[in-house]
Order: structure tokens, then sequence, then C-alpha cells
């Protein structure tokens, strides 16, 4: 019995500890990762989807409350933002390559971030959302940490905004090279720019897993987008709102 009574005292310690939030996420992604590379990086085995699965069923079977959850998390969620800003080096590097294709990825830059929020907000609209959830809807193409901040300005919740954007990645991670290869797309610069505006960080790093050029171009498409939305969105909005 005092073993036992010692077990649960030890599992209740550490189901409240931060630092077993902080373990079980990398531990999450790690087997999410494993399971990406042994499906021999099938997109339908994304491991940022894995890793969201079982952290959450995990903090729900122990009963851990975010607040606690995230008091882990945060050191991981501080190094986002930081991981954000390192693309910057592959873009770089990509930069001789962009001779020649300035206009159509300018225009395609633009039309993809027009239609991204058009649509999302427009569908929400036609399924009865309320302001709350349309207007979280805007910036949910942009990598998380930017679309944060916007939604800060047009005073929307960054956190609903925050869960919009990364399913909006996982799912364009996941759908991507479906619908690019449904289309006939083969160039990875072009695959890697059009994956970089739909689904940001999730699937920049999934363009990086299947061609340096496809990642280096995804990553351009990101930025580029995060740049002018961090603008464009908070003005748009005000404006029309």
């Amino acid at each position: 019995m005092n073993e036992k009574h010692s077990i649960v005292e030890i599992w209740v310690y550490l189901s409240g500890s931060p630092l077993f939030a902080l373990f079980i996420t990398l531990a999450a992604y790690q087997i999410g990762l494993s399971i990406y590379k042994a499906a021999k990086q099938n997109p339908l085995a994304n491991p940022v989807a894995i890793a969201i699965i079982l952290v959450a069923s995990i903090i729900q079977f122990v009963e851990m409350p975010y607040s606690t959850y995230f008091e882990g998390a945060q050191f991981i969620h501080f190094l986002l933002g930081s991981a954000t800003v390192s693309l910057a080096i592959p873009i770089y590097r990509g930069l001789s390559s962009l001779k020649g294709r300035s206009l159509p990825l300018l225009a395609s830059l633009f039309a993809g971030g027009l239609v991204s929020i058009i649509g999302a907000v427009n569908i929400a609209k036609l399924f009865g959302a309320d302001s709350s959830i349309t207007g979280a809807m805007h910036p949910k193409s942009v990598t998380a940490p930017i679309a944060m901040g916007i939604a800060e300005r047009i005073g929307v919740s960054p956190t609903l905004t925050a869960i919009f954007a990364v399913t909006t990645g996982i799912l364009g991670a996941i759908l991507a090279p479906f619908i690019l290869n449904a289309l006939g797309m083969k160039a990875w610069w072009q695959r890697g720019f059009a994956i970089g505006i739909g689904a940001h960080g999730i699937g920049t790093s999934r363009a990086f897993s299947i061609h340096p050029e496809a990642g280096t171009y995804a990553s351009l498409a990101m930025g580029m987008n995060g740049v002018i939305s961090a603008v464009a969105i908070p003005i748009l909005y005000h404006l029309f709102n």
C-alpha cells in the first residue's frame, strides 16, 4: 500500500509540473516525427498534427490545466519567433534564383493572400459565425507569431487566431501535395511558394523535408506574406469594419 501510495504521489506531482508539460511536448513531437519518417514522409502522417493529438490527449487524461501546461511549453513558444526569423538564411541563399520570377511571385502572393482572407471570412459568415470568429479568420494564413500580433492590433482573440493559424498550416501541409499534383504543378519553386502562402510555417517545414528549393521558396512566401499582412490586414480590417 505504501509503495502504491508513493507512486500516486509521484504521479500527482509530475502531472502538475511545468517540466512534465515540456517533456510531453518534446516527446509527442519526436513520436510524430518518427511516424512521419516511418511512413516515408506521407503528408497524411503530419508530425505536428500527431503531436497535437498526443499532447491534447495526455493533458486531458491527467487533467492538467492549460495554464500549468503553458508554464512548461512557453520555453518552446519562446523559440518560435527565433525559428521564424532564422528562415531568412535560406531566403538569402536563394535570392540569386529569383531573377525573372519576381512578377509571377508577387502576383501569386497578393492573389493567394486575398483569396485566403476573403474565402475564409465569407465561408465563416455563411455558416453564421459571429464577429469574433470571422475577425480571427483574417490573419489565419500568416505564420502564428505574426498572426497573433495582427489579432491584437485588430482587437480579436490571439488565442483563437493561433488555433486557426495552426489548423490552416496542418491542413495545408497535408492537402497541398495532393492539390498541387492534381493541378499538374511540378516545378519545386512553384510548389514551395504556393505552400508558403497557404500553409506558412508548418507547410514550410514540410516543403524543406521534401526538397531544398521548395523549402526556400516556401520560407520566402511565408516571410513576404507575413510582412505585407502585418501592415495591410489591420488597415483593411478597420477600413471595412
